[in-house]
């Protein structure tokens, strides 16, 4: 595998600007800089520890030194004094220890010996963990790894089978109550979940001479000629591209071009970045004039809220309901359907409205949903727009028993890439058996895994608003949430 597939982003770097600066990036496990990059397959590349031994020290009083020991032959204390002298950068002791473990070790007594204040990471684990799965993938300079605790809620009934869903969080009451609430959608009959489109967006800007040449642009890529060329192009990247649109912007002289992709059981970021560098190629040879700014140009929008994704959808747009019987309202959420209908109504209607939400018509959602992300390995920053949700409550069957709804237009999951294959959140994915790619119907399971998270944000809402309509919400805080010492 080449760092082209690997590190698209750094690639863009070199290919697309103007600037000269280096961005490094990583081959055979050693951060190098431009035309010094090579492939992950370069077997003729000498091993750190090879060309360390190949090196002499310079002379001294004109007599030649003996050749220098390898770092990793060296003790702790003197590879510390190396590091602190700056003459072993922290980002090579993986490469030059061939210990990852060590590394780890090494860099925490450096972290000790500089910190102003006196502190130990004692209390940060570091040991019987597997670096090799985060090395050059997941985290950089590492010092440890944090346990988060993982809970389960559920079984929830949803399209018909039974889901348990882990939780990794260190919020008190959130597991318990999500557990609660998917106990009452069972005992209804269940939740239902429903897929309504799906399509990973990047959007490149491009800068032209004025307007008009902006303008020409957008409309030769509305040309059915041009744009099935223009997928041709992204689609050749990967069998699991496939370009689905391009909605382009226009300001002043700057348009932005929305592309939006299938991307299997990616999550799929690096994936359409790569097809979106093909056509950027491709259109530059048409519109010769054309200087392209950047891969992103925030109209994608990834991390950072925005009306284009709670309106147009990101990743996987995603609704699910139930019936909740009014007997069951009563004796397990311990309120009416009058109160919550009220409620959701006053609060998260009304209220949000007031704020100027965009995306956050709903009580909780990010809260239940990050902590799934966390749990199978998603990037958690997603949490912004992934958690947009409109929580609607309707009464049902002449107000005897409840509707609810979640809809949530922009979740962003993969079951393969990022986080995904580390030993614990690969767990998780089992859990949930959507773990890894589905060769059968590829994009099956991170839509399976997006069905997950939005019924659990069903059963989430329901559990709170039923707190906060019974007034139960401090008294079970106060009694699973209090700090303990």
């Amino acid at each position: 595998m080449s760092v082209r597939e690997l590190f698209p982003f750094f690639k863009w770097g070199f290919s697309l600007r103007r600037s000269n600066f280096l961005v490094p990036i990583l081959s055979n496990n050693v951060i190098v800089t431009g035309e010094e990059a090579v492939g992950f397959s370069d077997s003729s590349r000498k091993s750190p520890v090879q060309d360390m031994n190949a090196l002499s020290l310079p002379p001294v009083d004109g007599k030649p030194n003996p050749i220098d020991k390898a770092i990793a032959m060296l003790t702790n204390a003197e590879i510390v004094s190396k590091v602190e002298d700056g003459s072993l950068p922290q980002y090579k002791l993986e490469s030059e220890l061939n210990d990852l473990t060590r590394a780890v070790e090494i860099r925490r007594q450096v972290l000790e010996r500089n910190m102003e204040q006196d502190v130990s990471l004692r209390s940060l684990p570091y040991e019987n963990f597997d670096y090799s799965k985060v090395l050059g993938a997941c985290c950089e300079n590492v010092i440890g790894y944090i346990p988060i605790p993982v809970g389960i809620a559920g079984p929830l009934l949803m399209n018909g089978i039974n889901v348990s869903i882990p939780m990794a969080t260190t919020e008190g009451c959130l597991v318990a109550s999500t557990h609660r609430g998917a106990k009452a959608i069972s005992e209804s009959g269940g939740a239902t979940a429903t897929i309504i489109g799906r399509g990973m967006t990047r959007a490149p800007v491009v800068r032209f001479l004025d307007s008009r040449r902006a303008v020409e642009l957008v409309h030769w890529i509305q040309e059915p000629v041009n744009f099935a060329a223009v997928q041709r192009a992204f689609d050749s990247t990967s069998r699991f591209a496939k370009l689905k649109s391009v909605k382009p912007t226009v300001a002043g002289r700057l348009v932005y071009l929305r592309f939006k992709s299938e991307t299997g059981d990616a999550m799929g970021m690096n994936m359409i970045s790569k097809g979106v560098e093909k056509v950027l190629e491709m259109v530059h040879t048409v519109f010769r004039d054309m200087e392209i700014l950047a891969l992103s140009g925030n109209m994608c929008t990834d991390k950072k809220p925005a009306a284009i994704n709670w309106i147009e959808g990101r990743g996987r747009t995603v609704v699910a309901d139930a019936i909740i019987s009014g007997h069951v309202v009563e004796k397990v959420l311990k309120t009416t359907v009058r109160d919550l209908i009220d409620l959701n109504q006053s609060k998260n209607l009304v209220g949000s409205a007031m704020a100027g939400s965009v995306g956050g018509f709903n009580a909780h959602a990010a809260n239940i949903l990050t902590a799934i992300y966390i749990a199978t390995g998603q990037d958690p920053a997603q949490n912004v727009e992934s958690s947009n949700c409109i929580t609607l409550m309707e009464s049902y069957n002449n107000g005897r028993d409840l509707y609810i709804s979640c809809t949530m237009p922009s979740i962003e999951v993969g079951t393969v890439g990022g986080g995904t294959f580390l030993p614990a959140q690969s767990t998780c994915l089992d859990i949930l058996n959507v773990k890894g790619a589905s060769y059968e119907s590829p994009g099956a399971h991170a839509d399976q895994l997006a069905r997950v998270v939005c019924a659990a944000v069903l059963a989430g809402e329901l559990s709170l608003m039923s707190a906060l309509a019974a007034g139960h919400l401090m008294t079970s805080h106060m009694a699973l949430n209090r700090a303990k010492s």
